[in-house]
């Protein structure tokens, strides 16, 4: 995807500017971390650079020397927490029984499982679709996909062991149990209980 690097780390001690000096990965970080929240306090199009290098201490050169662009530094902002969350997209299943490995799945859909900032940065991107799709992109490609993805392949491993049936859509139940945390966050409802909830009313229609 343009504008986006997806493994390299925004903390990269072994690059430099041809004739500077090396990357200082703790000033790196600290700009990562100053962008993640102005993410979320004030949305893609109100905050800027210059915000940025100030709450993480640093000076605009310092920056913009890392930096070219404000999209630029969001796609690493957003890996940064997307590379922190890809090794609990696995779930270990050998010793759940059939119906506590789905709830374990719909438990990690939940966006604020890895971020509880996860939601309103969403919105946020969602917001900003018209103007910088590219926002939208990187979260359906690094956040919801895998999310969405651990469920059906957990159906797959559950309808090969014989526990659901050969014919449910697993695309569609995975979207419906992912829409369930949106569904709970515009409507006030606590998300504690959504993944036994959700897996009580699917499961009874989808075992085999």
């Amino acid at each position: 995807m343009p504008g986006v690097r997806a493994e390299k780390t925004p903390a990269d001690a072994t690059g430099s500017r041809a004739g500077g000096r090396p990357r200082d990965p703790a000033l790196d970080e600290a700009i990562i971390l100053a962008t993640r929240a102005r993410l979320v306090r004030d949305g893609y199009s109100r905050m800027t650079l210059g915000d940025i290098a100030a709450d993480a201490g640093v000076s605009r050169p310092t920056l913009y020397r890392r930096w070219n662009s404000k999209l630029e530094l969001v796609a690493d902002a957003l890996d940064y927490g997307f590379r922190k969350q890809r090794d609990q997209y696995d779930i270990d299943l050998s010793g759940l029984g059939p119906r506590e490995a789905l709830v374990e799945a719909v438990r990690r859909l939940d966006p604020a499982y890895f971020n509880p900032d996860a939601m309103v940065l969403m919105g946020n991107f969602a917001g900003e679709v018209i103007h910088t799709p590219e926002l939208l992109e990187m979260l359906r490609e690094h956040a919801v996909e895998p999310r969405v993805t651990l469920v059906e392949n957990v159906l797959s491993e559950l309808q090969a062991a014989g526990a659901v049936s050969a014919d449910i859509d697993k695309h569609t139940i995975a979207s419906m149990c992912f829409g369930s945390y949106f569904g709970a966050f515009y409507r006030g409802d606590r998300r504690e209980q959504i993944p036994d909830d959700v897996v009580a009313v699917l499961w009874p229609a989808i075992t085999a």
